[in-house]
């Protein structure tokens, strides 16, 4: 691995793991989700899944996800919506593939990577992002056990 690539592959791996202790900041109970949005080497944006502002912090009802809960991917990036920021260009970390849902609002973001941590067990959204020409990386944490 050359030198460029092996310091974005550490990059990579650094922004990965702020997602998933980002995600800890959620209140879902069945599955706890974090995304940062980069660009130039800065954190632009966050999120992670949970309910919408004002609503109450609960996530479940009766074991099911509340039908109006929002992914953190859809969290950080209609963040960046309602700052003076642009995703255009940017790198999305993740700590779950993304949806079919959440795929559009990247493609449509103007974001050009996505790296995400842990695979879903449905697929279209990364098929949809690598059809928008989006470079995505599976990047697994759960073996980083080296010294950087």
């Amino acid at each position: 691995m050359d030198i460029s690539k092996e310091k974005q592959y550490n990059l990579d791996k650094r922004y990965l793991r702020m997602a998933q202790i980002w995600a800890e900041n959620s209140y879902c109970k069945r599955r706890q989700v974090g995304a940062l949005v980069v660009k130039k080497q800065m954190i632009i944006s966050d999120g992670y899944n949970g309910t919408p502002s004002g609503f109450e912090n609960v996530c479940e009802e009766d074991d099911k996800t509340k039908p109006y809960v929002l992914h953190a991917e859809a969290n950080a990036i209609t963040k960046l919506a309602r700052s003076h920021n642009s995703s255009e260009g940017a790198t999305l970390y993740v700590t779950s593939s993304p949806c079919l849902e959440c795929a559009k609002l990247i493609i449509q973001s103007g974001i050009k990577r996505v790296i995400y941590a842990e695979k879903y067990r449905l697929q279209d959204g990364i098929e949809l992002l690598k059809r928008a020409n989006i470079e995505v990386v599976y990047l697994p944490l759960e073996d980083d056990s080296t010294n950087e």
